[in-house]
C-alpha cells in the first residue's frame, strides 16, 4: 500500500494525512506500521499515531505544538476539538 499519511520526524506522536482519511480504513507510512482510521480525517490534518493522554504533549516536528484536552486513540482525528495549542503560552 502507498502512504497515505506522512510522520515528519522520527519522535512525532502524530502524522498528516496526505488526503482525506474515512474510518475504517489503513493508515499507512513508511517507517511504521498500518494501523486503523477510528474516523473521519480531513486531507491535510492531523491522526494520533499513538493512544496520547489527556495533558500529554502533541509533538509534530520533533516538537511540542499542543497538549491533549482529552484522551485520544491512535488512529483518531487529533484537531482543536481534542488539543489546546502551546504557541502562546510561553
Amino acid at each position: 500500500m502507498k502512504g497515505n499519511i506522512i510522520m515528519i520526524h522520527p519522535q512525532d506522536n502524530v502524522a498528516v494525512a496526505l488526503r482525506d482519511l474515512i474510518e475504517g480504513e489503513k493508515a499507512a507510512a513508511k517507517g511504521i506500521d498500518e494501523f486503523s482510521v477510528m474516523e473521519k480525517i480531513p486531507a491535510s490534518h492531523k491522526i494520533a499515531l499513538q493512544d496520547i493522554s489527556a495533558g500529554e504533549e502533541i509533538i509534530k516536528y520533533g516538537e511540542t505544538v499542543a497538549v491533549s484536552t482529552r484522551d485520544i486513540k491512535k488512529g483518531e482525528w487529533v484537531h482543536t476539538h481534542n488539543l489546546e495549542s502551546q504557541r502562546w503560552k510561553k
